[in-house]
């Protein structure tokens, strides 16, 4: 039967008060055989609410083509959220931050020259109207007042970090309203400074995100959005996630315990993260204080760990909510199993360059361009370059790591500041070949800085001279691409590479990949994009869960980007940083 779910001076189920005591679970960034279990644990903790972003570019890969399979099943997760009787906030803004690639927005977006984002410009607003059409009607029929369980739906996402304009903010309500949307909206953002102003509509309830001071925070949302409404914290962030070339994150378990009750006492809550996940392929994204971009792992020190372990803090937080709420703990109905499946040698393995016509057809073009305009939004792409007389090389707007080589051998990698430099190249006697690897680390996703996140390069110039004629290779790493690859074409040491190990299963178990050995790149189990690696940490194994896994023959391929190689990889049964 359906109900009713309504906001005033508190959150009202069917008009019963109700606290709102919630995790944030991403379906997208967990394989979907482990949606349950997940869920089941959150119930467990003492939870009544899931919450999740749905990331546009995750769906629309490429422009109007959809997918909600597999792992995109948005319907499938919300359906089992109401088969366990959670409720359900869901945040379906374009943009969502979140740590993932360009906060979710697609990357081809960026093929339009003009492009501008979280603004009235009209050809994202259409893009945004296309999309929503698409996405609400597969919504609207799991809201609370249609027989399921969605009880609040988010417009934007932190956009008073961002921008003031309410005519934007109305426009994404408005939408949400014509295609189905009924139940109350909100929006978050801090709740310090102007921002949760900024970021907020009459037609909203507002909330906040913060991970600590509980008590001095909600005091200040208190003051902007009146004594009549109830206090809610959308983003509790009692963890915080990781970049390569960082420290791993954790945080402070005795402070998060003393926050936790104030909440418990005094407002609402949504843990952010219950369980991270994985950035899975090429989904992570970088924040503005990094050149090297988020890790695979989106282990966020969460309540669960990035594969769904119980932690300590899981234990610390079930106990101070059943004080305020009871509660009893169900079983499990997944069987989760790991596994130590040991050392696996190099079965074959051959260089990009000898591969590199099998898997992708050159395109001829007067000059380079971004990686956009090439038709491309993620992983790496080649240019390809012959110039006569070659000494020097200079890149004008390069993204965001460059593997320079001439005739095949290293010369340079480019990255962060000597992206502008000038590389000697050779001395000027002969036809040289250039080739520029190009890897998309990750596009921002948070700030002002998301306005402007091509990737790729723009021009390239030979002796101080802008260089016309270039070959283009698309390297977005798809499985079919991947299929593709010959290794029997031949293998030169010290070059970009595939690395192929092969394995039988008798039984899939979850694992974790250990790269050691290898310096960075990226790992594909079966065709399935893994994510990447990088030598430098913090994360030192990729994780491997068991669904990706097939009874009898499995297949793993490194593409080591750096040409440092080990002659084996093994599969480990725990993970670690």
């Amino acid at each position: 039967m359906a109900q009713t779910f309504e906001i005033k001076d508190k959150f009202y189920i069917s008009g019963e008060p109700v606290q709102i005591i919630s995790g944030a679970f991403h379906y997208f960034r967990t394989v979907p055989e482990y949606w349950r279990d997940r869920m089941e644990k959150l119930k467990n903790l003492g939870c009544n609410t899931v919450e999740t972003y749905v990331p546009w570019n995750f769906h629309e890969e490429n422009k109007g083509e959809y997918n909600f399979e597999g792992m995109h099943n948005l319907e499938k997760f919300l359906q089992t959220a109401k088969d366990l009787g959670l409720f359900v906030i869901i945040r379906p803004s374009p943009y969502i931050c979140a740590e993932w690639e360009w906060g979710g927005l697609p990357a081809w977006l960026l093929a339009d020259k003009n492009m501008k984002v979280r603004c009235m410009y009209e050809p994202f607003l259409q893009a945004v109207r296309n999309w929503y059409k698409i996405l609400l009607p597969k919504i609207a029929p799991f809201q609370i007042n249609r027989n399921g369980t969605i009880i609040m739906v988010q417009i934007e996402n932190e956009y008073g970090y961002f921008g003031k304009d309410k005519k934007y903010l109305q426009f994404y309500a408005d939408l949400m309203r014509q295609n189905g949307i009924t139940v109350p909206f909100v929006t978050s953002d801090g709740p310090w400074g102007s921002a949760i102003k900024r970021g907020s509509l009459p037609n909203a309830l507002p909330t906040g995100n913060f991970g600590s001071k509980v008590k001095l925070q909600f005091g200040a949302m208190q003051k902007k959005i009146g004594k009549n409404r109830p206090l809610m914290v959308m983003e509790f962030w009692c963890g915080w996630f990781d970049a390569w070339n960082d420290s791993h994150h954790t945080s402070n378990l005795e402070q998060n315990k003393k926050d936790l009750d104030e909440i418990m006492r005094t407002g609402n809550v949504n843990f952010y993260m219950f369980e991270g996940g994985t950035n899975f392929g090429f989904m992570n994204g970088r924040n503005v204080t990094t050149l090297y971009g988020d890790t695979t792992s989106y282990d966020y020190d969460g309540i669960l760990t990035q594969d769904g372990k119980i932690t300590p803090k899981y234990r610390e937080f079930q106990k101070i909510i059943r004080s305020y709420k009871g509660g009893c703990e169900e079983n499990l109905s997944t069987d989760i199993e790991y596994k130590k499946f040991g050392r696996i040698e190099v079965s074959r393995k051959t260089d990009l360059f000898s591969t590199l016509e099998k898997i992708a057809v050159p395109k001829q073009q007067a000059n380079a361009g971004c990686m956009e305009e090439n038709g491309q939004n993620y992983g790496y792409i080649l240019y390809r370059l012959n110039a006569q007389n070659a000494k020097t090389l200079q890149m004008q707007n390069a993204f965001d790591r460059v593997n320079i080589f001439a005739d095949q051998n290293p010369v340079k990698t480019a990255f962060g500041k000597s992206l502008k430099n000038k590389f000697s190249i050779g001395k000027g006697e002969k036809n040289t070949q250039i080739d520029l690897l190009c890897e998309n680390l990750g596009r921002i996703n948070f700030g002002k800085k998301i306005a402007g996140q091509r990737k790729g390069i723009e021009s390239i110039k030979i002796n101080g001279k802008k260089h016309q004629g270039l070959s283009i290779f698309n390297l977005p790493f798809t499985p079919e691409q991947i299929a593709k690859i010959d290794f029997d074409a031949g293998f030169a040491k010290g070059l970009p590479a595939f690395y192929e190990f092969v394995f039988n299963v008798e039984k899939p178990c979850d694992t974790f990949l250990n790269f050691e050995g290898f310096e960075k790149g990226c790992a594909f189990i079966n065709g399935f994009n893994l994510g990447r690696y990088w030598q430098i940490g913090p994360q030192k194994k990729l994780y491997l869960p068991a669904p990706l896994l097939k009874p009898g023959k499995n297949t793993i391929i490194l593409f080591e980007s750096e040409g440092t190689a080990g002659n084996f990889i093994t599969l480990d049964e725990s993970d670690s940083w």
